[in-house]
């Protein structure tokens, strides 16, 4: 691995952290509230990303001729780690950013291009995922929302669950089914849906966080014009990889990885049990799983800077990281003993928000399948 910072990134470090210093809000990472249906703060959020993307720091990879700055994947890195360390807010407009964008940019049309990128990067347009359904979570591909083409339109018809950001979303990338009498990787396409149609109705689901974050989302004879289908007809299979490629590497972070466990060493500390033998052992043991998952990020930075595709290592980031964030709020809550009972507290809520990262993007088991199965060559179970 060759990371060394060249004078060029320790001046973006530099000019990063000077900006923030100036510019960073009140409002923290760990204030949720926008992403879980306060309205009254959206419009503060949506003033942060623009804010954010004006000074040249959100979606810096993208192409300049799409808004970004060309940059390459260390400085990313480095724009991603600082904004973590200063605990600023979250991109309201992160699945856009992380996920959409990154897919139109590879599979768009120059038109969808010109339409959906530009207010993608200032928040303008809030995106959601449609992929998951009632009966097709793990098994994606199983899904059973049809779009029939009707002319230059496609009429659409079914249901979507645990579609995080619906009820604040002006958009959706959705996966449907055109060919239901194809095999089920190959009868699906992927369509771009205007939340404000007729016939979309979102209810919000109420998580045991208490706040309602996800959302069921039924469609009844929606239409979606023809032009907004990504990628060819039936292959939306294909582009729907590329979508969860990112997703992954979204869901992954090992700064904020990082930052949890250096706040669980501080409440050892605070309370006065930093030095029992066995809370000791805990904090080791998470350490050093903390530790590999850093270097392994490290070596997967190398891989995208020396231009190999992320492939299996991405999964792996995504499972290490999910279950280590899980497993860090439980020592927390562990720490805090009765203290850290009900759903109030950060540590309550952030044990129970990590669970559902782990389920998202792919489940621990199916992450696990596949990284068996295509990276270590065992048999299927």
């Amino acid at each position: 691995m060759d990371l060394s910072l060249t004078p060029a990134d320790e001046a973006l470090r530099r000019r990063l952290r000077t900006w923030l210093a100036a510019n960073l809000p009140r409002s923290r990472r760990d204030d949720r509230s926008v992403e879980y249906g306060e309205p009254e703060r959206i419009p503060a959020a949506k003033a942060w990303q623009r804010k954010l993307y004006e000074a040249g720091f959100v979606a810096m990879r993208w192409p300049r001729e799409y808004g970004g700055q060309g940059a390459d994947v260390l400085e990313q890195t480095i724009v991603d780690d600082e904004l973590v360390r200063a605990g600023a807010p979250g991109l309201i407009g992160l699945l856009g950013v992380e996920m959409l964008g990154p897919t139109l940019i590879e599979w768009g049309t120059p038109e969808q291009k010109r339409r959906f990128l530009p207010p993608v990067l200032t928040a303008d347009e809030i995106w959601c995922q449609g992929y998951s359904e009632p009966d097709s979570g793990s098994d994606l591909a199983s899904l059973r929302t049809r779009a029939e083409l009707d002319g230059d339109h496609f009429v659409v018809n079914g249901q979507k669950v645990w579609t995080s950001y619906a009820h604040l979303a002006d958009w959706m990338f959705c996966l449907v089914r055109t060919d239901p009498e194809a095999p089920k990787h190959a009868g699906i396409s992927y369509l771009l849906i205007d939340m404000r149609s007729a016939g979309i109705t979102v209810r919000p689901l109420v998580q045991m966080t208490g706040d309602a974050g996800f959302n069921e989302v039924f469609f009844e004879d929606v239409h979606v014009p023809r032009a907004n289908l990504v990628g060819g007809l039936h292959q939306g299979w294909q582009v729907a990889n590329s979508t969860l490629r990112h997703e992954r590497n979204m869901l992954g972070s090992s700064a904020r990885t990082q930052q949890l466990l250096h706040a669980v060493q501080r409440l050892a500390r605070r309370r006065g049990i930093a030095d029992d033998g066995a809370v000791r052992q805990r904090l080791a043991n998470l350490a050093i799983r903390v530790e590999a998952m850093r270097l392994h990020a490290y070596r997967e930075l190398t891989d995208a800077a020396r231009g190999r595709p992320p492939g299996l290592p991405a999964l792996v980031t995504k499972l290490v990281s999910t279950e280590l964030n899980h497993d860090l709020a439980e020592l927390a809550l562990d720490l805090l003993g009765a203290q850290g009972l009900g759903t109030g507290g950060l540590w309550s809520f952030e044990l129970m928000f990590t669970l559902g990262m782990i389920i998202g993007g792919g489940t621990s088991q199916i992450q696990k399948n596949i990284i068996s199965e295509r990276g270590l060559g065992m048999p299927r179970g």
